[in-house]
């Protein structure tokens, strides 16, 4: 198996790769979608989330009320280290869970792990290579402004509440540089995947 990380910040075209590759035939591990799961009602993390953050971000069917933490965390430092003091342990496992499946169903298969916030999280040193999709602060603010109707504060809330681009390329070991087109971005992709599957030809 090859454990790929595959990070970038907010609006920078990260899922756009990791579709494309998943596309090609890579197993692609969501973390986003994780951080969904482990905080589902009636889970130990949720629990936590209510214990530190008061109820009013529970909302009334039992579910994580995601606006009104968000309000609370992305302007406070404070507050997302200990949001993330309790979901990163959590997704941490269960991403692990993941990984070990697709190594057991497929000893040469192609794992990615899509994760926005893999320099926050401290976890760089668990994979193979690390793939950072990148843009300029000013591509990110006008797709964040022009394809998801955020105000141009917001989308600097979000982007400061985020490692910096420099952060994220201090790790990498490949770049895809999505300020381009879209087919340039996609091209990127497709040869990243073919380096990756001559490495797998090379390991058999």
């Amino acid at each position: 198996m090859q454990l790929i990380g595959l990070t970038g910040g907010i609006a920078s075209g990260k899922s756009v790769v990791a579709a494309r590759l998943a596309e090609h035939g890579a197993v692609v591990v969501d973390a986003d979608r994780i951080a969904r799961e482990v905080v589902e009602p009636g889970s130990p993390a949720l629990a936590r989330i209510a214990e530190e953050f008061g109820d009013e971000v529970i909302a009334s069917d039992g579910s994580l009320d995601r606006a009104a933490l968000g309000a609370l965390i992305f302007e406070s430092p404070e507050k997302r280290a200990a949001l993330n003091a309790i979901t990163h342990p959590a997704v941490g496992i269960r991403s692990k869970e993941l990984f070990a499946a697709a190594a057991a169903a497929d000893p040469d298969a192609i794992v990615v792990y899509d994760v926005p916030l893999l320099v926050e999280a401290g976890r760089v040193d668990e994979f193979d290579l690390i793939v950072v999709v990148n843009a300029s602060t000013e591509t990110r603010l006008n797709r964040m402004v022009e394809l998801r109707g955020m105000t141009r504060d917001e989308a600097m809330h979000r982007l400061n509440s985020q490692a910096t681009n420099t952060e994220r390329l201090a790790v990498a070991d490949v770049v895809i540089d999505s300020n381009g087109t879209l087919e340039q971005t996609l091209e990127q992709a497709d040869a990243l995947w073919e380096k990756l599957s001559a490495r797998v030809g090379g390991q058999t």
